[in-house]
C-alpha cells in the first residue's frame, strides 16, 4: 500500500505524456507538469499514513530538506545559470565552433561520451558533468544534423558511464561504506562490466552517428572558450562540483563584460536568473519527490522491498549449493537497489537504504564486500539513467528542451550495462572464499 503514491505520480506522468502524443499535441509530455502531477501522489501518501497528521507533515518535511535531494536542487540551480551565462556571452558557440574542430564528424557522438565520462570520472558526479557538457553537446546537434534526443543520450550514457567508476562519487563513497571495502576494490570489480557495456554503447553510437554532416567550422573564439576549460580543467583537478559551477559563471560572466560593450554586472545578474528560472521544474519536482520518498520509506514501502527480497532469496537458495546462493544473492542485490532507486529517484539515497540489506545478503550468502558494492552502484546508476522523473534525465531534458522519456529512450549506456551486468552474475566463475 506504501508504494501507491508512486504508481499513482509514474501513471499520471507517463499515462498523461503518451495520452497527448498520441493526440499529436507538441510537448505531450509538458502538458501536464510533473510537479503537478506528483501532487495527488504526496496527498495519497499522507491519507495513507497512519501516523498524526504533524508527525506526517514533519517526515515529509525531512525529506525535502534531505541533503542529497537539497545539493542536487543546487545544482540545477548553478548549472542553469552557468548555462545561461554562456550562452548569452557567446560561450556556447565558441565552444561549439571548437568541438567540431577536434572531433571528427563521424565520431561526434561516441565524442560525446568519452568527454562525459572522462569529466564524470574526474568531478565524481554526473549532475555537475550534465551541467557542463549539455550546453555544448546541444550546441553541436544545433549545428549538425544529429538528433538532440540522440545527442541528450550521449551525454546522459557517458554521464553515467563515469559517475558509476568514479572513486570520489557519492554513489562509491556510500556502496563501499555501507559494504566495508576499499575503493579500489569496488572500481576493479566495477569497471569488469563497465567497460564491455561503454565499448557496447560507444559501437551503436558510431554507428547511428557515421553518417552525420558537420557544418563549416567558425573561427574560434579562444576568449569565449576559456570559461568552458576552465570548469573542465577544475573539474578533472577534483575540484568541488560547486566551486566549478560558480567559477564557470563568474568567468563567463567576465569575459562577457571584457568582450561585449553591452554586457554588464546588471546583465549578467539577470542571465543567472534566468539560469535560476529556467530549472524552476526540475528544482521543485525533486524537492517534492524527496518528501514523496521519505513518507513511502516511513510507511514502510522501501522495507517491503528488502523484506519481499529476503524471503525469495532465502525460499531460492534453500539447502542449495554455495555457488547458486551467491548468484541468487547477487540478484537479490540487485533488485532490492534497483527497485529502492525508482522509489527515491536518487541512487545515493537508494545505495543508503539498501545497504545493509544488501550486507546482511552478502554475508549470509558469501558474497565479497567488493562485489556487493559493486553492484549497488551498478544497478542504482543504471536505474537513476533509465527513469524519466530522475535528476539526470530531467536536468538534460531541461537544457535540451526535450521530454524526460525521451532522453530516457536515448539512453543506450544504462540500458546496456544493465544487461551485461547481469549476465556476468550468471556466468561469473564463483569460489566460496570471501574476500
Amino acid at each position: 500500500m506504501a508504494l501507491l503514491p508512486l504508481v499513482l505520480f509514474v501513471s499520471l506522468f507517463v499515462g498523461a505524456g503518451l495520452y497527448f502524443s498520441a493526440q499529436g499535441v507538441d510537448f505531450a509530455f509538458y502538458q501536464l507538469p510533473a510537479p503537478i502531477a506528483v501532487l495527488p501522489a504526496i496527498l495519497l501518501a499522507v491519507m495513507l499514513s497512519k501516523d498524526a497528521l504533524n508527525k506526517t507533515i514533519e517526515s515529509f518535511i525531512a525529506g525535502v530538506g534531505n541533503s542529497n535531494i537539497i545539493a542536487m536542487c543546487l545544482i540545477y540551480l548553478l548549472a542553469g545559470a552557468f548555462s545561461s551565462v554562456a550562452k548569452a556571452t557567446g560561450g556556447v558557440d565558441a565552444t561549439v565552433s571548437l568541438g567540431l574542430s577536434l572531433i571528427p564528424s563521424w565520431f561526434i557522438l561516441p565524442g560525446i561520451f568519452i568527454i562525459s565520462g572522462f569529466i564524470a570520472t574526474a568531478m565524481g558526479t554526473s549532475m555537475g558533468t550534465i551541467g557542463a557538457v549539455a550546453p555544448i553537446a546541444l550546441g553541436i546537434s544545433d549545428s549538425t544534423d544529429i538528433s538532440p534526443a540522440l545527442m541528450a543520450g550521449a551525454v546522459i550514457s557517458g554521464a553515467i558511464f563515469g559517475d558509476n567508476l568514479s572513486i570520489i562519487s557519492d554513489t562509491t563513497i556510500a556502496a563501499t561504506r555501507t559494504q566495508g571495502c576499499e575503493m579500489k576494490d569496488k572500481f576493479r570489480e566495477n569497471i569488469a562490466m563497465a567497460l564491455p557495456a561503454a565499448a557496447l554503447a560507444m559501437l551503436y553510437l558510431f554507428v547511428v552517428g557515421a553518417s552525420s554532416t558537420v557544418p563549416e567550422v567558425a573561427e574560434i573564439d579562444w576568449l569565449k572558450v576559456l570559461p568552458y576549460l576552465s570548469i573542465l580543467a577544475l573539474a578533472i583537478y577534483g575540484v568541488n562540483v560547486f566551486v566549478v559551477l560558480t567559477l564557470g559563471i563568474i568567468f563567463a560572466a567576465a569575459v562577457g563584460m571584457v568582450t561585449l560593450p553591452e554586457y554588464h554586472l546588471l546583465t549578467a545578474g539577470q542571465d543567472v536568473y534566468a539560469g535560476f528560472s529556467s530549472m524552476q521544474e526540475i528544482f521543485l519536482l525533486s524537492l517534492l519527490v524527496g518528501g514523496l520518498g521519505k513518507l513511502m520509506e516511513q510507511q514502510g514501502g522501501l522495507a517491503y522491498i528488502e523484506s519481499t527480497m529476503m524471503g525469495l532469496i532465502a525460499k531460492l537458495t534453500g539447502g542449495n549449493q554455495a555457488q547458486h546462493r551467491q548468484r541468487t544473492a547477487e540478484l537479490g542485490i540487485a533488485s532490492t537497489v534497483a527497485l529502492t532507486n525508482v522509489c527515491t529517484a536518487n541512487n545515493t539515497v537508494a545505495i543508503i537504504v539498501s545497504g545493509d540489506v544488501a550486507r546482511r545478503m552478502a554475508v549470509k550468502n558469501q558474497v565479497s564486500p567488493k562485489r556487493s558494492a559493486s553492484l549497488l552502484d551498478i544497478f542504482s546508476c543504471t536505474v537513476q539513467g533509465l527513469i524519466p522523473w530522475g535528476a539526470q534525465a530531467l536536468l538534460v531534458g531541461s537544457i535540451f528542451q526535450l521530454s524526460p522519456v525521451s532522453v530516457v529512450a536515448n539512453s543506450f549506456y544504462p540500458m546496456i550495462l544493465a544487461v551485461v551486468a547481469v549476465l556476468l552474475i550468471f556466468l561469473k566463475p564463483r569460489n566460496t572464499t570471501v574476500n
